[in-house]
């Protein structure tokens, strides 16, 4: 992040004569955190950017020190590249552009993924890589489906008050087989990836192989990581 986003930043919240408690609870984070970001000492992702400009009426590029105009540009969503075979339209519900975000970056990510699949080449590392996957879109697909209770379970073969333990057993089971074949340890059914099949990765490589959506994948960890290093309130 640049070194304008920390002074506008704080300059946007002052203008209104805002409190950092209250800006951190409208945006959902917290007022520590809130408070790193207005001087600078962590970074944070583009969901917060996004979200940022959203609540202070202007543009992405203007809370980035990119541009004077505080409304040029505002919708920078476009910016991202759309998923291969998806049309990713933006929702009128409050959490539309989140949401079209988050599956943008996402299906970015996941392709990326995909592709040095491809590359390395090894049935049992795509088969496991996949079950962890599948595991983790049933479980969220289960969670919204069952939070109606007049949905039928009928669906399902796995009763409701055990799918969310098995479905975790099974993401254990799949991570692990993965990085077993990955690291060169073959299953009982599956051969190890070779060494010379191993990916040779770096930010410089992913960014020049896959230039269009290297961004999303990188604004992917960086998000994860902010959440899983500050705990929100």
């Amino acid at each position: 992040m640049n070194k304008d986003f920390p002074r506008i930043l704080t300059l946007l919240r002052e203008e209104r004569g805002l409190s950092q408690k209250q800006v951190a609870a409208d945006l959902e984070i917290s007022q520590p955190l809130l408070s790193h970001y207005e001087k600078g000492i962590r970074e944070c992702g583009l969901e917060f950017v996004v979200r940022a400009a959203e609540y202070y009426d202007v543009s992405c590029d203007y809370i980035l020190g990119r541009s004077a105009n505080r409304k040029t540009g505002q919708i920078v969503i476009s910016d991202i590249p759309e998923p291969e075979g998806t049309a990713a339209a933006l929702s009128k519900t409050k959490s539309g552009m989140i949401n079209a975000l988050n599956k943008k970056l996402i299906f970015n990510s996941l392709s990326i993924v995909f592709d040095i699949l491809d590359k390395i080449d090894n049935k049992g590392l795509s088969t496991e890589c996949a079950g962890y996957l599948s595991s983790t879109v049933y479980i969220l697909f289960r969670i919204l489906y069952s939070s109606n209770p007049k949905n039928t379970q009928n669906m399902f073969s796995v009763a409701e008050h055990i799918y969310k333990s098995k479905a975790h057993a099974l993401q254990t089971i799949t991570e692990s087989n993965a990085e077993n074949i990955a690291n060169g340890l073959p299953l009982v059914e599956y051969r190890s990836v070779e060494r010379t099949k191993r990916p040779e990765l770096s930010p410089e490589i992913i960014e020049e192989e896959y230039s269009a959506l290297s961004s999303s994948l990188f604004n992917l960890i960086q998000n994860t990581e902010g959440r899983i290093s500050v705990s929100k309130n």
